[in-house]
């Protein structure tokens, strides 16, 4: 096909997105919010609370990174920095892992990251959350509100590779050879500080992403691991914890997996 249909065909595709993505916001506005407890967590000046996370915003984003073995959480991270100032005039932001706070701190140093970190390690806030099953932890987004004394989640969502928070896959999507396959090529060094180098997929097995000679860089990798969401969010409903993230989860893994299929 030359370029000039290409290009159209490719404007018609992004068309369809869009068009999407106004029947998702519209269906997000309509969602019954979920009552969450006040979880603790840890950070370098001693316990905090969610409540205390929101500062002067009726709205907080709290980010569900894996810590700092995972390179794609980093990535994510990376991105997150940059926008900071754009997000916090709307929201509070933060960004918890389950790293210990001196451990966010020495990283986040190492990346000159602006936003704040908590730590949620021996706490069960990812778990109820929909963000950490019997394999490990997992990547993603939860909104929260005040809604006078309480406090309710509103939207979540996951991450994975190629996905529409971080805008570095969509620019290697314009590339004729794309992303290489996986997402990126990534230096360990580079984005952990370690001097081991490869390609790292979202694998989550125990604490952050594995490297493919660990864990398996392929398809059938990443379709396991849509199951896995899956599952969990329903090992979540039936024990009555997290039902509202069981219920969207389900939902996102079918629709990850369709959109696997036509990568």
């Amino acid at each position: 096909m030359n370029y000039a249909k290409t290009a159209q065909k490719l404007a018609e595709y992004r068309g369809q997105i869009g068009e999407l993505r106004k029947k998702m916001r519209k269906l997000q506005a309509e969602i019954e919010p979920e009552e969450v407890s006040d979880y603790e967590f840890a950070t370098m000046d001693g316990v905090t609370r969610l409540s205390e996370l929101f500062g002067d915003k009726d709205t907080l984003f709290v980010v569900h990174n894996m810590g700092k073995g995972c390179a794609y959480c980093t990535l994510w991270a990376d991105g997150f920095n940059g926008a900071y100032d754009h997000l916090r005039s709307r929201a509070a932001f933060v960004v918890a892992s389950p790293d210990s706070p001196d451990a966010q701190m020495e990283f986040a140093q190492s990346r000159g990251w602006r936003f704040p970190m908590v730590s949620y390690q021996g706490t069960n806030f990812a778990e109820h959350m929909g963000y950490r099953g019997k394999d490990g932890y997992l990547p993603g987004v939860s909104v929260f509100k005040r809604k006078g004394k309480k406090l309710v989640r509103v939207a979540d969502t996951s991450f994975s590779p190629g996905d529409d928070f971080c805008f570095v896959w969509h620019f290697f999507d314009l590339l004729p050879e794309g992303a290489g396959g996986v997402a990126a090529e990534i230096q360990i060094r580079e984005l952990t500080g370690r001097p081991k180098a490869g390609r790292h997929v979202l694998a989550p097995r125990k604490v952050g992403c594995r490297s493919p000679e660990e864990s398996g860089c392929d398809d059938e990798t990443q379709d396991r691991n849509t199951r896995r969401v899956a599952q969990s969010a329903a090992r979540a409903a039936r024990s009555g914890k997290g039902t509202y993230a069981a219920k969207r989860r389900i939902g996102r893994a079918a629709a990850g997996a369709a959109m696997g299929q036509n990568r």
